[in-house]
């Protein structure tokens, strides 16, 4: 397809505009409120723990890799809760 030739020529890592275009698709919908805090704070657990289990898991992956979208995802959901607001997961 001539529109994915495009990205692989460009040169710049396809990796970090994908994860441009996550982070400002989270806060659009958490800025929508069709994602609650609680569902930011579920994702960041279900990442977390296919980090944790990248290599057994039903979908392996890098572990490198793995712990590193864990990190970048605590991340994020700290920056959306901090700025965004909103109820907490109960317990």
């Amino acid at each position: 397809m001539p529109n994915f030739d495009a990205l692989r020529e460009d040169g710049t890592d396809n990796g970090d505009k994908s994860l441009v275009i996550l982070q400002s698709l989270l806060c659009l919908l958490r800025e929508k409120n069709l994602l609650s805090r609680a569902d930011i704070e579920d994702l960041c657990e279900r990442v977390e723990t296919r980090a944790r289990e990248s290599a057994s898991g039903p979908f392996p992956c890098c572990p490198t890799s793995a712990s590193a979208a864990a990190s970048e995802m605590a991340k994020i959901g700290t920056f959306i809760g901090n700025y965004y607001g909103g109820k907490h997961r109960r317990m």
